[in-house]
């Protein structure tokens, strides 16, 4: 697919997938939102891809939904199609990207908000550059919260600070996000693209199958009891032992090098 509002690149395992419309800070509209959903669902569908990193061209990462889309259908008196939009787009994206095995990295420069703040927050390690804030813009437009933030912001920041977060509107800048939980590095504005890389190629070349239980083991930590996740963690260690990467790593602790992971 030829993409004209996002940048697609690979790195060896890793594929890279930047948000390419920053004279609008990349907000959404239904060519952006059908572009991305392709690139990354390409991403997790390739099985030489590892390890994906999403994040912004030009000074945000993404500013939420294209609200000149939203008023001009206002506008001719039709309601925008939001149902479409999240049902058939954002959220099975979303749940893929939880339920994959390949860990997905975010590097927010400058304005995460609305949609975009939640495609953020999805993300299995976030990291944010100086200049990088969260916003919940919705209360500001009269609508509630989606993109998964309902469910994301009060597990990593608390309930309190989500109800804050979505009541008030306010901004939360990149080191009170650090604070809060919901990113999990603050970084120079001129070293994040650098850093996101290393960090998310160095999840590339790691052992896949061990990131994939680690990721669900998380989920299922959520409404688990304590024996039922002690029970859950014998079960993956026992597939983790079995693997490929498991004996590559041991012989490479033993003969004191580092591993060469393949994934598998």
């Amino acid at each position: 697919m030829a993409y004209r509002k996002m940048l697609v690149e690979r790195d060896g395992p890793l594929a890279i997938l930047t948000f390419n419309d920053p004279a609008h800070l990349n907000a959404i509209d239904s060519e952006l939102r059908v572009e991305f959903v392709a690139a990354a669902n390409a991403a997790l569908d390739d099985p030489d891809v590892r390890a994906i990193l999403i994040t912004g061209a030009g000074r945000g990462f993404c500013a939420g939904a294209n609200l000149k889309e939203v008023s001009g259908d206002q506008a001719r008196g039709v309601v925008p199609n939001v149902d479409e939009r999240l049902r058939k787009y954002i959220n099975p994206l979303l749940v893929r990207m939880a339920e994959s095995e390949k860990p997905v990295v975010s590097a927010v420069n400058g304005a995460a908000v609305g949609v975009g703040c939640g495609i953020a927050l999805a993300a299995d390690i976030v990291l944010v550059g100086e200049s990088g804030y969260f916003l919940q813009s919705f209360i500001r437009l009269g609508v509630v919260p989606d993109g998964g933030s309902s469910w994301t912001i009060p597990r990593l920041a608390g309930r309190g600070r989500a109800a804050g977060m979505m009541l008030l509107g306010e901004r939360i800048e990149a080191a009170q996000a650090v604070d809060w939980g919901l990113a999990w590095r603050m970084i120079s504005d001129a070293d994040l693209p650098r850093v996101a890389r290393e960090i998310a190629g160095q999840l590339a070349h790691g052992p896949t199958l061990a990131y994939g239980r680690i990721k669900e083991m998380l989920r299922k930590s959520e409404s688990n009891g304590f024996a039922d996740q002690l029970d859950l963690e014998a079960a993956r260690q026992i597939q983790s032992f079995e693997t490929d990467d498991c004996r590559e790593g041991v012989a490479a602790f033993i003969e004191k090098r580092p591993a060469r992971f393949a994934g598998r």
